[in-house]
């Protein structure tokens, strides 16, 4: 459910490295990849705009009852499973959503010859009297299927303004594996969980720009693990490429908005019993109070990356929650 809040550090900060101190494709890959339309658009923007009232009201029913069975009918992972997720944490810190209320719309309907269909929305939010934007990405496998919300990073005020629109309103869709572009969509994931588990010089992490959610994340990781190891916890932390598809979308600078996944595998471990425990992030996942001396997390990252013809691609958005603690 869209509404939340990422510090820089999120990937640390939402993960048991805070329980620890404290105790001590575009649619398909023939997508046009060119600025030339192809395709017909999946669906109209009035048709748009019933699909998000449609999951603004299924988010709503499964708040009031912390009852993940409303999101089934809008959601497909891996936002399912995240929110899903953080339903857990809610219903077990008694900690109700808010109603879900969006503002400030628009839409980014691509020509597509194939499926999944899919679209992007830009809408915003407000959270303790703060706005957040978010990118949501609906998609749909067959003509018959409904439309369910896929990713839905947040992201800058002007993220989705980049997109280009054709004199008809509608965008343009980019091939995974575009050649006209700093680097393809579809090799982004490898080379931010590359960069995030060896580091800036790791290979093929030299296509993303220093930032936030790249270089400092990673340096950010490195200074957690020598505060736990300080602590008698010893932390590895690894990223992958998730199995999900990767969209993108034509900028009106010839480059691409991207949405990807990446999957973290956090292992803690301690010699001392108690050491560790379910806490921040992870409540609701597990049981707490246990001792333990070994954990691990699965946690999701959702990005939205913005990469030129030609340079460094960005990272300019993103949502992450763990999904699973053993």
């Amino acid at each position: 459910m869209p509404a939340r809040t990422i510090t820089v550090a999120s990937v640390l900060a939402s993960s048991l490295l805070a329980a620890a101190l404290s105790a001590g494709c575009s649619g398909s890959s023939s997508s046009a990849g060119s600025a030339e339309p192809k395709g017909e658009p999946p669906l109209t923007k009035a048709e748009a705009e019933k699909v998000l009232a449609s999951y603004t009201a299924a988010v709503d029913r499964a708040a009031r009852t912390f009852s993940p069975k409303p999101l089934r009918t809008v959601e497909t992972d891996p936002q399912f499973t995240m929110d899903v997720a953080a339903l857990k944490f809610r219903r077990a810190v008694k900690q109700r959503p808010t109603k879900l209320h969006f503002t400030n719309t628009s839409f980014y309907i691509p020509r597509l010859t194939g499926y999944p269909q899919w679209f992007a929305a830009g809408a915003a939010t407000v959270r303790n009297k703060q706005t957040v934007r978010h990118a949501l990405l609906f998609t749909r496998a067959k003509a018959d299927a409904p439309w369910l919300l896929t990713v839905a990073p947040q992201v800058g005020d002007t993220a989705l303004s980049k997109v280009a629109l054709g004199s008809d309103g509608y965008a343009t869709p980019v091939a995974p594996d575009a050649k006209d572009l700093a680097v393809a969509p579809g090799r982004l994931p490898a080379a931010h969980a590359a960069l995030l588990t060896e580091g800036p010089r790791a290979a093929g992490a030299s296509v993303l720009a220093e930032g936030a959610q790249t270089t400092e994340t990673y340096k950010a990781l490195k200074e957690g693990e020598k505060t736990l190891a300080g602590r008698g916890v010893t932390l590895s932390s690894r990223f992958a490429a998730a199995p999900y598809d990767v969209y993108a979308l034509r900028t009106r600078d010839r480059g691409a908005l991207v949405w990807y996944v990446l999957k973290q595998k956090e292992a803690y471990s301690s010699s001392r019993p108690g050491r560790l425990s379910v806490s921040g992030d992870l409540v609701g996942l597990a049981p707490a109070g246990s001792g333990r001396t070994r954990m691990d997390t699965t946690v999701l990252v959702q990005y939205l990356a913005a990469v030129p013809p030609e340079g460094r691609a960005t990272v300019t958005g993103l949502y992450r929650k763990a999904v699973h603690v053993k």
